[in-house]
């Protein structure tokens, strides 16, 4: 091992969040509330990254990620990549992908919205142009850029 390199145990099974912008690192914990995580966890921040300067890592024992959380992570950090561990070996790989729609865990920035006054789950159309998300509103239209996400725990 060089001496500029950090060493972390392997899990044996679980999974490795990647490739997350280092900016995005505590949003991404907080979409899959680590607080409450009772395994093993690895958390690394602005760790040198060729592709993006600097990004960061999680490393969660015996634990995998929903479809939902692959999807809010997804439009937090496009760029995040998933690696499913079995058997201290990646047996799955992927990037994720940003879902068409997304319900439920995502709050309406429009205080006057339906969702935001009575009992109705929240529905947005997803977008992505020139690497911008936007959320549309299924019901008032209200557009919200991707820094303005709130996810509803």
């Amino acid at each position: 091992m060089m001496k500029n390199e950090l060493k972390v145990k392997a899990i044996e099974q679980g999974t490795v969040i990647d490739h997350i912008d280092a900016k995005k690192l505590f949003k991404v914990l907080f979409i899959i509330d680590v607080e409450n995580i009772e395994t093993h966890v690895f958390i690394g921040n602005n760790l040198d990254s060729k592709k993006y300067g600097a990004k960061g890592i999680i490393k969660i024992a015996n634990k995998f990620p929903s479809i939902e959380d692959i999807n809010k992570i997804a439009l937090i950090d496009p760029n995040a990549v998933i690696n499913i561990i079995k058997d201290y070996k990646v047996a799955e790989k992927k990037k994720v992908e940003l879902p068409k729609t997304v319900s439920k865990f995502i709050k309406c920035i429009n205080p006057k919205c339906v969702t935001n006054n009575e009992n109705v789950q929240t529905k947005f159309t997803v977008s992505n142009s020139n690497n911008k998300i936007n959320l549309k509103c299924h019901y008032c239209e209200k557009v919200t850029g991707q820094d303005n996400i709130q996810i509803i725990s």
